[in-house]
């Protein structure tokens, strides 16, 4: 009797195994769309930004799916095209369109994001590359879907701990570039929302080299009444760098430079983010950062709905996320989800400086009545905009 029903084991096993090995792969194409404007000279240029941020994380996210995949016979593959203007990004799109994509991870600014949800409509794209407010609250693109955290999760993630510090003071210095004006914008919001008050606001309008008179002009600058904290609003890095240790009253600096809110950054090394980390490493020869980390997700995203629909149909997939019910971790110690009102996805906000994690927001004590990490960013009745 036992060798019989050994028998019917093998048999069983070997029936399986050749069924298996009869299925045809599911072929996953996920097409990678970046493109970054030039932004210019800068003085504080002493560390480049990597040219290839957010290719080399959607490159990792796809050996990491094939690594798993191939057992479920899943197959992902990564068309990629980084141009130098918006025109040559739509007609990338069109043409990886035209080949049968229908997935996309998509990093650029909001102006040609929304170009190519128009012109791809049939499609699901990941925002791994603006982090614009009114694609969240004002302007939802009903096929996209956001993986980089949007000025307002930033700005609420330091506020909070500001209030935490009990950094209740804030003098605040604004750039002159429409992201500067945005970012300053979100600070505000958070500010106001959890209890902060602005002693003074500071456009800068200073055209000449901080490298040489910063000693000078910063602590001039930043005198005025007595503040807790310098938040700076300079995405591009025109002088925020030369802000830290020059201010009139010696208070930390935060914001765009000094202690600063993102999705990602080098320090993070808990929940097993240490072998992601060295992972990129190993591929990119450099460290990760937030654009990588939100292509990657991007497509760890993608892998896991057609780990669990058996199927890459992108509105299956969207209407998945949406639903709460996508088996998706970041090595943050949280499951991450994305919110059913404007597809932004909801992780933790790593602050840092340079070389150490500082802190981790949502902060202790902000609570919320469904989520916690809805205490971050834009929550249901903030947005006008609904998803279909």
């Amino acid at each position: 009797m036992r060798r019989l029903v050994s028998y019917a084991l093998v048999y069983l096993l070997a029936a399986a195994t050749a069924q298996a090995g009869d299925t045809v792969p599911l072929q996953v194409r996920i097409g990678y769309l970046g493109y970054r404007p030039d932004p210019g000279p800068l003085l504080s240029n002493v560390i480049a930004e990597p040219t290839d941020a957010g290719l080399r994380g959607a490159e990792l996210a796809i050996i990491d799916s094939n690594s798993t995949g191939r057992f479920l016979k899943h197959d992902y593959r990564l068309d990629s095209a980084t141009v130098d203007s918006p025109e040559a990004l739509l007609q990338a799109a069109r043409a990886q369109h035209e080949q049968g994509l229908r997935l996309f991870v998509v990093n650029a600014p909001a102006a040609s994001l929304r170009q190519l949800s128009a012109a791809l409509p049939d499609s699901l794209l990941f925002n791994a590359g603006s982090p614009d407010d009114n694609l969240r609250t004002s302007d939802c693109l009903g096929n996209v879907l956001h993986t980089l955290p949007d000025r307002a999760t930033l700005a609420d993630a330091l506020v909070q701990f500001s209030v935490v510090r009990k950094w209740q003071r804030a003098l605040l210095i604004v750039g002159q570039t429409p992201e500067d004006q945005a970012y300053a914008a979100a600070l505000r919001r958070a500010m106001k929302r959890f209890g902060m008050k602005i002693v003074a606001e500071k456009p800068w309008q200073f055209d000449n080299d901080q490298r040489r008179s910063a000693q000078a002009d910063m602590p001039l600058f930043t005198q005025t009444a007595e503040y807790d904290v310098v938040l700076v609003a300079d995405e591009r890095g025109d002088f925020g760098e030369y802000v830290p240790y020059q201010t009139w009253f010696p208070r930390p600096v935060a914001g765009t430079q000094g202690l600063t809110p993102t999705g990602w950054h080098k320090t993070v090394e808990t929940y097993g983010a240490a072998q992601l980390q060295k992972r990129f490493e190993a591929l990119a020869g450099r460290w990760m950062n937030d654009r990588d980390f939100a292509a990657w997700i991007a497509v760890r995203s993608i892998a896991a709905a057609v780990s669990k629909l058996r199927q890459d149909d992108p509105f299956a997939i969207r209407q998945l996320a949406l639903g709460d019910q996508l088996p998706l971790d970041g090595f943050k110690g949280r499951k991450l989800s994305y919110r059913p009102w404007n597809g932004q996805l909801r992780q933790p906000i790593p602050l840092v400086q340079p070389r150490a994690l500082v802190s981790t927001s949502p902060q202790d004590g902000f609570l919320h009545p469904s989520n916690e990490m809805d205490s971050l960013g834009f929550d249901r009745p903030e947005v006008s905009c609904r998803y279909p």
